[in-house]
């Protein structure tokens, strides 16, 4: 296919409310890439390496706050899931936000939400490298990042059917691999595995080692490892069928995340005693794995973790792209990164990968000051984009509804109460990060970064008005 230029798109007219879908890109994922996308985006990097932050706060009560915080993802996923179906977009719910109350608040939750998958490539590129280092000591972390970024990026600059290969053979090691710990894990608790023996309820007597204040931390820590989901409703728009994808995924998200979250928490914390320092040090599957005493278990387990850190990798260069594309053609960005070669946004992808390693690299140049500031700045983005979505559902649904009810393909459960409980769940959020010293200073920057973008959104809505 020759190179050619995408037009940037006219913002939305007043007549439909409507943002019309990124041209130009190639439906080349199948349904077969999106069930796993959706099924994969579950098991990230924050399930295999940050839930031992968890357990160490919350102890035995860690399945609680991976229960709370999951039917609170689980009702988020169901309201974007509505708006994916009803207007399938690679911008998602950055679409939806503009189609919903405006173009400041597409523009606002999108570069943010780039921001934060653009960082997020880079941090999951050092933990990959540190654990290729720990088998290979003495070669550079930097230079393995490099290889990795080099690698996928090299991917999500053909076509789009690449990346949906590479994810979905990522994701069937990782839903083997964490199906086959839980199989284990459930023989263990039982007293059937041989060479073991059942812990029995030994180590759930202590179900709040450190009161509220634990589950607060073990609830808050849990909120972020959910991060992932989103990408499938982004990658609905480059699929054979978009409304079925997102129907599909959607539909089966509450039994993913109660099988492969709360599942596993409860496992570990079953099987291994919660104040373990393994937990945290080695990671919690590697952690029982080798409490199980079975052998090479647990260097396996390093290897899939390895593969989930470059899965996430690979669906964050991805996302952050379509969302930078799905921007710059909605008038939102430098339209330079609106050209398409080959049914692939390169530029958008190029320039993903490129903030994706600076990021990297101030970890290395700047780790006392400017790293820790874009840590911070990401911190309760996911939060910001959540409150977008339920507000956006909001408003698109009654509108959907009286204009066009046959898009509801996916509804969201007992309108619009469960829309406004997800509200108040997030406000309640809000309020414990602010309770405690290290998530208020992420309430801070985040809060900054999205004042500057909303008020740079809002100008720039303001002056295209004005010229119109």
């Amino acid at each position: 296919m020759p190179h050619r230029s995408t037009p940037v798109e006219t913002p939305p007219s007043h007549e439909d409310g409507g943002v019309p879908p990124s041209p130009g890109l190639s439906p080349g994922l199948k349904q077969r890439h999106l069930s796993m996308i959706a099924l994969g985006g579950v098991i990230g990097a924050g399930l295999f390496v940050g839930s031992g932050a968890a357990i160490a706060a919350a102890g035995p009560s860690v399945v609680l706050a991976y229960t709370l915080s999951g039917l609170l993802v689980m009702l988020v996923m169901r309201m974007l899931g509505e708006m994916s179906a009803a207007y399938p977009s690679s911008g998602s719910f950055s679409a939806h936000a503009e189609r919903a109350i405006g173009p400041w608040a597409g523009f606002t939750a999108g570069w943010a939400f780039w921001v934060l998958l653009c960082t997020a490539v880079g941090l999951e590129g050092i933990g990959a490298a540190k654990i290729v280092t720990g088998w290979l000591p003495g070669t550079p972390e930097w230079a393995w990042v490099a290889l990795f970024m080099a690698v996928l990026c090299a991917t999500n600059l053909a076509a789009v059917r690449n990346f949906g290969e590479f994810e979905f053979w990522f994701a069937a090691l990782k839903v083997g691999a964490i199906s086959l710990f839980l199989v284990l894990g459930v023989l263990a608790i039982a007293g059937v595995l041989p060479g073991t023996d059942s812990p029995g309820t030994a180590h759930l007597t202590d179900l709040l080692p450190h009161g509220g204040e634990g589950l607060v931390i073990g609830f808050l820590a849990s909120i972020f490892a959910y991060g992932g989901l989103e990408t499938v409703t982004i990658a609905a728009a480059e699929s054979e069928d978009p409304v079925r994808g997102v129907a599909s995924a959607v539909r089966t998200a509450m039994w993913r995340i109660a099988l492969f979250y709360i599942g596993s928490m409860a496992v570990i914390v079953t099987l291994v005693p919660w104040d373990s320092p393994e937990l945290v040090s080695k990671g919690p599957y590697v952690a029982a794995l080798d409490h199980l005493g079975i052998p090479g278990a647990g260097q396996l387990m390093n290897v899939v973790v390895l593969v989930a850190l470059l899965s996430a990798m690979n669906a964050n260069i991805y996302g952050s792209s379509r969302i930078a594309h799905s921007l710059v053609t909605r008038g939102q960005g430098p339209r330079a990164l609106a050209r398409i070669s080959g049914g692939v946004p390169r530029r958008a992808v190029l320039t993903s990968c490129v903030f994706g390693f600076l990021c990297v690299l101030l970890s290395y140049w700047r780790p006392d000051d400017v790293f820790p500031w874009l840590l911070n700045m990401i911190g309760a983005v996911i939060l910001v984009v959540w409150i977008l979505i339920a507000v956006s559902q909001l408003l698109l649904r009654r509108r959907v509804a009286a204009e066009a009810p046959e898009k509801l393909a996916v509804r969201m459960w007992a309108f619009p109460y469960l829309t406004w409980l997800a509200l108040a769940g997030m406000a309640t959020i809000f309020a414990l990060m602010a309770r405690e010293p290290d998530t208020r200073t992420q309430l801070y920057y985040t809060g900054g970064m999205t004042a500057v973008l909303a008020a740079a959104g809002y100008a720039r809505q303001r002056g295209r008005a004005a010229g119109e």
